[in-house]
């Protein structure tokens, strides 16, 4: 796991916010972690090399801390030029906050049909911060908003994401997979 100064306070924080309640009000923690989060990705000082590791192949998920009580994860998400996640889930709550680049998410509705209709485009530039969940909105595609350039995001899950079952969907076949993400390993 990372060991950083700004990291290590912004885990100390979030802790904190969830020692507060023993079952935190969603409504009332997401904008808690998501000022915490803005205080983390405000200066881009802190990411270890090691984990803003691009590769040519596919977006990378580096695991920088998972809380012992599985309460949330940190991950570092490394997007290569013109990377992209298919449409998926995560089935828990999740802040996520710009560090370096920028990214675009596409966010899906289910109708009642079971279709899935487009909801709107967010880009995320250096500083912003975002939050997903099943109550609010969980379903969505990301993007490297650049074709030349490398961007790292900083996911916080209200789970050990690595580990969370979730699902991907193909709209066109109608098709949805579950899947476990796992984490890139730190060569």
């Amino acid at each position: 796991m990372v060991r950083s100064e700004k990291l290590d306070m912004f885990v100390a924080q979030l802790n904190e916010v969830l020692d507060s309640s023993p079952a935190p009000d969603e409504s009332l923690l997401l904008p808690k972690a998501k000022h915490l989060l803005v205080e983390l990705v405000k200066q881009d000082d802190w990411l270890e090399e090691k984990y803003t590791r691009p590769d040519a192949n596919g977006y990378r998920q580096y695991c920088l801390y998972v809380c012992p009580k599985n309460r949330f994860s940190v991950v570092s998400f490394v997007w290569g030029p013109g990377q992209r996640t298919p449409v998926h889930d995560h089935t828990v709550w999740g802040v996520i906050g710009m560090l370096r680049g920028a990214e675009v998410s596409e966010r899906y509705g289910v109708q009642e049909d079971g279709s899935f209709k487009p909801e709107g485009k967010e880009t995320l530039f250096p500083g912003m911060v975002d939050c997903v969940s099943p109550r609010i909105g969980d379903i969505h595609q990301v993007s490297n908003f650049y074709e030349d350039q490398v961007s790292i995001s900083i996911h916080v899950y209200g789970a050990d994401i690595g580990k969370v079952s979730r699902h991907v969907y193909d709209l066109k076949a109608g098709q949805t997979k579950t899947f476990v993400s796992g984490y890139t390993p730190v060569a």
